[in-house]
């Protein structure tokens, strides 16, 4: 005697849990974002019609409206700059400085703490701006 078995395949396929992890990762995400904040030092950069982002090994020197300065986010005085500075572009001299200065700041304090970066051995400036779109 044959006992008959018949192999079927099933063909129904759950997607309930699939649906469970997305909405799972789709929940940690959007809380995880939220929480993203950019740290540094609350400025106003001046606009610019063309503006391009660089990325690259940089030195950020932030001077705030009320003339504090900061060396990539650590505030330092006028006097400590040059010391810092010679320090960081002895190892590579040829670091570009991202001046980030605040669009209500005098020219003339921008102006002096360029030339105490010139002073100190800085070659490559640059200027952060924002789009203006």
């Amino acid at each position: 005697m044959k006992i008959a078995t018949t192999r079927k395949r099933i063909v129904n396929f759950s997607t309930i849990s699939l649906t469970d992890i997305v909405m799972l990762l789709l929940i940690f995400f959007l809380l995880t974002s939220s929480f993203v904040v950019q740290p540094g030092i609350k400025i106003k950069l001046p606009k610019a019609a063309t503006g391009v982002q660089d990325d690259s090994d940089k030195i950020y020197l932030t001077i705030t409206q009320k003339e504090r300065i900061y060396l990539n986010q650590v505030q330092i005085s006028r006097d400590e700059l040059a010391d810092k500075l010679r320090q960081m572009l002895s190892k590579t001299p040829d670091k570009l400085i991202v001046i980030r200065a605040d669009k209500d700041l005098s020219l003339e304090a921008t102006i002096r703490v360029i030339d105490l970066a010139k002073l100190a051995g800085a070659e490559r400036f640059m200027i952060a701006t924002e789009a203006d779109l």
